[in-house]
């Protein structure tokens, strides 16, 4: 007569299935937690490109109304979809007069050491 098992798994199958599944589950949860900081990131460095288009839109804006930005730097505050930034602009001459090179740093307001979005334009005297 063969040799039979009882039905069942032994305790060290068992114990290797629950370390298996809790590497796996690890895995997953560290996935998500890394995706959803992406998603954060990203959210910041969207709101922080419109704040930096907002505020060259404005120069622009003024730069046709005959109000011409002054060489230097400038900074602000603005609100973008109920989060606070900090921008710094600064403004410098071009080879060609009639011209003005604008650099826009946008940094969130609590971090002022890492910009999340930066914008280069360039103004045109109307006159």
């Amino acid at each position: 007569m063969p040799l039979s098992f009882a039905n069942g798994f032994t305790l060290i199958e068992v114990l290797i299935a629950l370390v298996i599944l809790a590497v796996a589950l690890a895995a997953a949860g560290r996935s998500a937690a890394m995706t959803t900081d992406s998603a954060t990131i990203m959210k910041q460095r969207l709101l922080g490109q419109w704040v930096a288009e907002n505020q060259l839109s404005r120069d622009r804006t003024a730069a046709r109304s005959s109000a011409w930005p002054e060489i230097g730097t400038r900074s602000g505050n603005e609100d973008q979809a109920g989060q606070s930034f900090t921008w710094q602009e600064s403004v410098s001459a071009t080879a060609n007069p009639i011209f003005r090179r604008v650099e826009i740093k946008v940094f969130p307001a609590q971090d002022q050491a890492h910009a999340v979005a930066q914008l280069i334009g360039y103004l045109s005297n109307p006159k």
